[in-house]
């Protein structure tokens, strides 16, 4: 008697044994949350480089920079990562040069050192903020494929020991049981891959803003000692 055997994808996943399946689910459930974080990760990267060319270009075209701290300072959240590292090292030093000015015990290098620090503090900050997540793909690009090549030998070893309650091994009796289990690293390397691609795009582009971030610290830095004197 020939019996047609349904091996369609939803055959195979319910037919196929509750560890593989539990695989199957935890797979799925990663690829779900990594496609979150990289639409996020992908948004937020984006508008961080938008803010940070239109700072960029209000800065570098000469306004009154305590007229620009006043608006990077009323519209933090809108102003962008930059705007925000220019806000920290110029109220500080606006606080230094006022401490200077009622003390003379500190001098124009302590109060460009404030500055400065302020600065690097408020750069880790954002450095954090725009790595976040980042981890979590790193470790879905590692790790998937090894979940689904698990559930994928679970299988393989149950669809040979099911050989053992039949007189004539046959490659139709063990095939559904190896597709089965092959579906496990197919979701495992559905998970894995654009976890890896979008992992090294978004650390290229944070990198580059990183390097960015760290110049005009510098260049600013250059402004307020000129300005201390």
């Amino acid at each position: 008697m020939n019996v047609t055997q349904d091996l369609s994808f939803i055959a195979l996943i319910s037919n196929a044994h509750l560890i593989v399946q539990l695989i199957m689910a935890l797979l799925l459930g990663i690829s779900l949350t990594s496609w979150t974080y990289i639409f996020r990760k992908m948004f937020a990267v984006r508008a961080a480089r938008r803010q940070t060319i239109d700072f960029e270009k209000t800065f570098w075209a000469g306004g009154n920079l305590h007229a620009l701290h006043q608006s990077a300072g009323s519209n933090r959240e809108q102003s962008g990562a930059l705007a925000r590292i220019f806000e920290a090292g110029m109220g500080e030093f606006i606080k230094g040069k006022a401490a200077h000015a009622a003390s003379r015990e500190l001098d124009a290098g302590a109060v460009l050192d404030g500055a400065r620090r302020a600065m690097r503090a408020a750069f880790q900050r954002e450095m954090d903020a725009l790595e976040s997540h980042l981890a979590f793909l790193a470790s879905v690009g590692s790790v998937s494929p090894y979940i689904g090549l698990l559930g994928t030998v679970w299988g393989i070893m149950n669809a040979f020991r099911g050989l053992a309650n039949v007189q004539q091994a046959t490659l139709a009796a063990v095939a559904p049981g190896i597709a089965e289990a092959l579906i496990a690293t197919a979701i495992g390397l559905f998970a894995a891959i654009p976890a890896v691609v979008a992992y090294n795009r978004f650390s290229h582009d944070i990198d580059r803003l990183a390097i960015r971030f760290e110049s005009f610290v510098e260049e600013f830095s250059n402004i307020l000692q000129r300005q201390s004197r």
